[in-house]
């Protein structure tokens, strides 16, 4: 049978930083998003005050203005740098690790055993403790046969001491007790919906036939009941898939209008994009530029490059023409964005042999901006007069 566990840092971006000020510890700490807007990261002293997750900034401050908190602007060069420091770990353990998010991975650990000569749950309980005390992260596991079960022992695990193994004989049980909604995969609409027709706990799904399922909610009906019953559909799979298109965007401290600076943001967020798709060995073909109003609303600009490209320096001309277009004097704006699309990898491009020379040094460029920034951090060399980030 197979054996599927998920790792889950606790409360990570808080985690991080309280391994950085151990001062932290013990306090109210939350972690704020980019421009400090919300918050994205609470501890748990945090949570017991009633601070939320996603609450806005100023929100907090007022609702909560005479307790000792803790706001930290988020640090996601700390975070990626302890992320890939544990997932190196996890792959100790196993060659099969799928990193689902920056905090949490999938780990095949089937046959396992035998090579430990212990039970999984001992393994388990060895995987948390080597990365809490060679790393300093707190995590929870979960392990079980398929990947959603793994999810929901995970989700236990934290209500305890951090690790929780469902059986095939606990199954059942641990169904019974699960409301739809707590469900992984299972969002607010899907909840809704199955309750719509008397399904309120996980062992509901487990009862109806394939055929219903498939009607109201597709393959992916059938294939959480399987789930659910401790087959596994969704293998653990340490090459993630190459991603259709990147996005990045960010919110502005106050609503602007200034060109300036609002270009420069978008010059930041195509650096970032590029970055990525040279980390990924990929070119993008289609490059759209964003701007959302103080009112939230959404203007877009797209454009088909004239040849696939990694490179910001390429394509900085194109979101300037884009952004021309959609920008207004005579309105605020609350942020910006960048997107590429139709990506293909860097040995399946079409070799442009009659490239100009100054294509070919855009390109040469933009890999030394990127060992400049591995080797001095983010953010040392930006394009335009005004850095996004200040």
């Amino acid at each position: 049978m197979t054996e599927i566990a998920l790792v889950d840092c606790n409360n990570f971006f808080v985690s991080c930083e309280q391994l950085m000020n151990p001062e932290l510890e013990g306090k109210a700490v939350c972690v704020l998003s980019n421009n400090d807007g919300c918050i994205v990261a609470r501890s748990n002293e945090a949570k017991k005050l009633g601070i939320t997750m996603g609450m806005p900034y100023f929100m907090a401050k007022k609702q909560f203005p005479y307790k000792k908190i803790y706001y930290l602007s988020g640090n996601m060069a700390l975070y990626r740098d302890i992320s890939s420091r544990i997932m190196s770990k996890l792959s100790d353990y196993t060659p099969s690790v799928e990193t689902y998010s920056i905090d949490e991975a999938f780990l095949d650990l089937t046959g396992m055993k035998k090579l430990y000569n212990c039970s999984y749950s001992k393994i388990i309980e060895k995987i948390k403790n080597d990365i809490k005390e060679e790393i300093g992260i707190p995590v929870s596991v979960g392990i079980s046969s398929s990947k959603t079960l793994a999810k929901l022992a995970c989700e236990r695990g934290k209500e305890g001491n951090g690790l929780y193994q469902i059986g095939h004989h606990q199954i059942d049980e641990e169904l019974k007790k699960t409301p739809v909604e707590d469900i992984w995969g299972v969002g607010k609409n899907t909840a809704a919906l199955f309750k719509k027709y008397g399904i309120y706990k996980a062992c509901d799904i487990v009862k109806q036939n394939e055929f219903w399922l498939k009607k109201i909610w597709g393959k992916r009906g059938v294939e959480l009941k399987m789930e659910l019953m401790g087959e596994s559909v969704y293998p653990v799979v340490d090459k993630p898939a190459l991603p259709k298109s990147l996005q990045r965007t960010s919110s502005f401290a106050k609503f602007t209008g200034d060109k300036t600076y609002i270009k420069n943001s978008l010059y930041y967020h195509a650096h970032q994009a590029c970055s990525k798709l040279r980390k990924l060995g990929l070119h993008a073909e289609v490059l759209c530029v964003m701007l959302r109003t103080k009112d939230f609303h959404v203007f877009t600009e797209k454009i088909v490059l004239p040849a696939p490209t990694d490179s910001e320096l390429c394509i900085n001309e194109f979101v300037t023409k884009l952004f021309e277009k959609i920008y207004n004097p005579d309105i605020l704006y609350r942020s910006s964005g960048i997107f590429v699309e139709k990506l293909t990898e860097k040995s399946a491009s079409q070799l442009y042999l009659f490239s100009s020379d100054k294509e070919i040094k855009a390109r040469k460029l933009s890999g030394i901006w990127d060992k400049v920034e591995e080797k001095y951090g983010k953010g040392v060399i930006s394009i335009g007069t005004i850095s996004p980030k200040e």
